[in-house]
């Protein structure tokens, strides 16, 4: 029996070194950065007492270049599951304190173990990552064991939600795979991701720049749209990653979770005829519109600083989950650009992975025009959002808000490209373009040659407008449903998606389509 309890003492040791990475001094510092540690950051974002660890004692088997002589606690790496608002997760959590958290041939084996587990359970996976890139040290093993992260990231891409949160400098290879999950935050000032750092570039470019500039959470977010969500700090951000969590199903035959709802929640709302100006060149934020439909406090931005003439996001409509695309008519009169085409479009194909119904409000005066889109590949990239409707089989719903032009009426989920139901309020304009150039192309001969050529195009513009620009030619060509009281646009919801729950479509036998990337 003596001999029992040794071997047990001799067990609990060697987990104590295993949770104390590498060493209190560097975890000390790790702290002083602003950082928590690897297991800090595992307790934070699973439910309390609910996380298992997985493969604690593995090590690296690597000889050269002094390895042999470096122990590596966990080498470098944390995996296991939990539970986040009550549902299991899988995961891992870089450990920093160990070798700069760098990924070698046994770190990913941990990692991909974890991934496999998470697909065969269904579950959502999320990386806690923080690693200064490949173990150069293990050379070609550690780029093969990054290959089997990328492999399974693409693989089971659209069977459970990956999510990956960055939460220190990451470089190399430790931004492709959160550039394939679904979802990635990352934390001011703390977390950096670039594929060269300040140093290489400077070398190679002569370009010199900051980290921070380079690739901290505000370029991600605003400029680059790599970062769906950031925060100010990692208990923040990792609270944000519950928050999301709780929008998503387990995977991709389930549904998103309902929230309870107020049995009497299906009232008019009188202020949305203040939002929206009947004037068409009048901005607005569609935010405003958002809050007055969905549940109270239900919605959660994606990629709010990103392309910002689009505002996507999930939120509930009497409980049931939601993904919401919308033209922001408060910048570039909401007319879709290059990034806006990019980050609308993936997000209406990960609802569609995941059983989200797709509710479009619009408001668009077409693809933006000029030079540098146009050789930026507009054409390309606005093709993505028709492609992403189009394949999309969830409940699909549209409500005209205001202005419906040319292309983009098409592109913003038309009944041509498969909506279900089309809405338009009173007020909308349904047309191949706006009054103004629609008259100044039909009527420009008559214009010209009219001894009062102002006149005559303020005539000529009314004429059209009243003609074509309302919602009812549409309508009795069957592209609307109906034209709806814009107070009952919430009831109107409830009652399609009510309708659609059960909703099944299929589309052509096919390996894969080929989305325009």
């Amino acid at each position: 029996m003596a001999d029992m309890y040794e071997k047990i003492n001799e067990l609990y040791d060697r987990r104590l070194k295993i949770e104390q990475g590498g060493g209190d001094h560097k975890q000390a510092k790790q702290r002083e950065e602003g950082k928590l540690t690897a297991r800090e950051r595992i307790n934070l974002l699973l439910d309390e007492d609910t996380f298992v660890e997985l493969n604690p004692f593995i090590e690296h088997r690597s000889v050269d270049f002094g390895l042999d002589k470096i122990k590596c606690p966990g080498d470098g790496v944390v995996t296991g599951y939990g539970k986040v608002n009550g549902r299991p997760i899988y995961l891992f959590s870089q450990d920093c304190t160990v070798f700069g958290g760098a990924l070698g041939e046994m770190h990913a084996e941990k990692i991909v173990k974890a991934m496999d587990l998470a697909v065969k359970n269904g579950t959502p996976f999320v990386g806690l990552n923080d690693s200064g890139g490949a173990r150069i040290q293990e050379g070609v093993l550690s780029l093969d064991g990054y290959g089997h992260v990328f492999y399974r990231n693409a693989v089971y891409s659209g069977v459970i939600p990956q999510i990956s949160v960055i939460m220190g400098p990451c470089a190399g290879g430790a931004v492709y795979s959160p550039a394939i999950t679904d979802f990635v935050f990352m934390v001011d000032k703390t977390s950096q991701m670039f594929i060269t750092g300040p140093k290489v570039i400077e070398t190679v470019t002569g370009e010199n720049i900051s980290a921070e500039n380079l690739g901290g959470s505000k370029v991600h977010s605003a400029i680059s749209g790599n970062v769906h969500f950031r925060g100010k700090s990692e208990e923040e951000v990792l609270q944000m990653v519950r928050i999301l969590l709780s929008y998503l199903p387990q995977n991709n035959r389930e549904k998103p979770p309902i929230a309870l709802a107020f049995k009497k929640d299906d009232d008019k709302r009188p202020e949305l005829l203040e939002i929206v100006p009947i004037d068409t060149v009048r901005p607005y934020d569609v935010r405003k519109v958002i809050e007055q439909i969905v549940d109270k406090d239900s919605f959660l931005e994606v990629q709010k600083a990103f392309a910002k003439n689009i505002v996507i996001g999930f939120a509930r409509i009497r409980g049931e989950v939601v993904g919401l695309v919308c033209n922001q008519p408060k910048y570039m009169a909401g007319g879709l650009d290059i990034d806006s085409s990019d980050k609308a479009a993936r997000f209406i194909r990960f609802c569609d992975c995941f059983q989200i119904p797709l509710i479009t409000f619009e408001d668009v005066t077409g693809f933006f025009p000029g030079v540098k889109q146009e050789h930026g590949g507009i054409i390309r990239h606005g093709a993505k959002i028709l492609y992403a409707y189009s394949e999309a089989t969830v409940p699909k719903i549209t409500v005209i808000l205001r202005k419906a032009y040319g292309g983009a009426y098409v592109a913003l989920n038309s009944k041509a490209i498969g909506a279900d139901l089309v809405y338009a309020w009173p007020n909308a304009e349904v047309a191949a373009m706006g009054a103004e150039g629609a008259a100044n192309i039909i009527f420009a001969r008559e214009i010209q040659k009219s001894e009062d050529p102002e006149a005559i195009r303020a005539q000529k513009i009314t004429e059209y407008r009243k003609k074509f620009a309302n919602p009812y030619i549409a309508a009795a060509r069957g592209m609307i449903d109906d034209i709806i009281d814009p107070r009952e646009t919430r009831i109107k919801l409830i009652q399609g998606l009510e309708m659609m729950r059960n909703k099944k479509e299929s589309r052509p036998q096919k390996k894969h389509g080929n989305i325009p990337l």
